[in-house]
């Protein structure tokens, strides 16, 4: 049996779940450092975004703050390594890490070219932004196309996030056994 990946959504669907990939949403950036009794400045970067929080929490109303983590399109994740890890063998590598988990810090989505997905997607779970319910809400309005990631991968999503956010980093390892 075959499990579609997406979604498409219909037009006047303005349902926010858990798994929504979302295109172009302002995200606001504070700065380093916010001096005393200035007005800081504010920059507004525009995501690719995928939604985190819990759709329970979304569909209930029981939050202000929806929790979304940025993708990119695996070609830019692969531009954006170190120049020395930009050949076939090593992004070959990167991608096969990514697909098994290996690295978690980021989240591999499949392709789904019959809904505009022409390759595969990295989330970044190290970036993660809070955006207004109400303003998400509005966003999505002005949207022409939206897809939502499906079950079970948007519950392998949420793992993949739940490991990344509750790993723990050790001041020393376990010592090696001799033998």
């Amino acid at each position: 049996m075959k499990y579609p990946w997406y979604k498409k959504l219909e037009q006047q669907d303005y349902s926010l779940q858990q798994g929504d990939l979302i295109n172009n949403c302002p995200i606001l950036i504070p700065p380093k450092i916010i001096e005393k009794d200035t007005t800081p400045l504010i920059d507004i970067r525009q995501y690719d975004i995928v939604i985190i929080s819990q759709s329970c929490d979304l569909e209930q109303n029981k939050l202000d703050i929806v929790l979304v983590c940025p993708y990119i399109s695996l070609q830019v994740f692969f531009e954006l390594l170190p120049q020395n890890e930009q050949t076939t063998k090593a992004k070959r590598k990167h991608f096969d890490k990514l697909k098994q988990g290996l690295q978690p810090n980021y989240h591999l989505l499949n392709k789904g070219e019959e809904f505009g997905i022409a390759e595969h997607l990295v989330v970044d779970f190290r970036n993660v932004y809070g955006v207004h319910l109400d303003f998400l809400k509005e966003h999505v309005k002005e949207t022409d196309v939206r897809i939502r990631l499906l079950p079970p991968y948007r519950e392998h999503l949420s793992q993949g996030f739940a490991r990344f956010f509750m790993r723990v980093g050790l001041p020393q390892s376990v010592d090696n056994l001799q033998l």
